[in-house]
């Protein structure tokens, strides 16, 4: 009997150590993502809502943005954009026309934005580059398990935004279109921006 009571209390001991150790993992929640392997388009579906009420909160006029990088560039960086490693990520918005577009990048004229700055906006299929993951500036390369998860995790941001804001466009009826769009662009040349939308309205 006694043998009993202590394989019992053992028993319930080891039950309960067990209980204190468990952690509960809620279905797409980080904890999730990382027991399950990481996934790119299942974290670019729970970031890119975050990432889109970031940059309209943040986003600039085009003619406001062009005359503060044209005025102090260092200082315009500072207020709105934020570093990803050599080049700044500077939030946008503006309403334009649409030239012909190539590979569904379209050149846009907006007004009062200075004839030096060509401004252009990706509509996919294929969305490019890693604005979106890198704007928010907390998303970064350590929270990765290597260089390729680290680009996919742009990649899934990318697929999600296209997939909520670009899956019905008709690209061919694109050229000569009003738009109002909001996004982001790596400025690696201050004449050139090339804009991924997070919100993109055709008029």
């Amino acid at each position: 009997m006694r043998r009993q009571l202590i394989i019992g209390a053992g028993i319930a001991a080891l039950i309960a150590a067990m209980a204190f150790d468990t952690t509960v993992v809620h279905v797409g929640s980080t904890e999730d993502l990382r027991v399950q392997g990481f996934d790119p388009d299942r974290f670019g579906q729970a970031e890119f809502p975050r990432i889109r009420a970031l940059v309209l909160d943040r986003a600039v006029d085009a003619a406001t943005l062009a005359e503060a990088l044209e005025t102090d560039r260092n200082a315009a960086i500072a207020e709105f954009g934020t570093m990803a490693g050599a080049f700044p990520v500077m939030p946008v918005f503006f309403t334009g026309t649409l030239g012909e577009g190539r590979s569904g990048i379209f050149p846009v004229t907006v007004e009062g934005l200075p004839d030096s700055v060509t401004l252009r906006v990706q509509t996919g299929p294929a969305i490019n580059g890693t604005e979106l993951r890198d704007i928010a500036g907390d998303i970064s390369f350590g929270d990765f398990t290597n260089q390729i998860e680290y680009q996919n995790a742009g990649a899934g941001i990318n697929r999600a935004m296209s997939a909520d804001i670009l899956s019905n466009l008709d690209r061919d009826a694109l050229e000569g279109a009003t738009v109002t769009v909001t996004g982001a662009f790596t400025m690696i040349n201050p004449a050139s921006w090339l804009i991924t939308p997070v919100t993109l309205e055709v008029q």
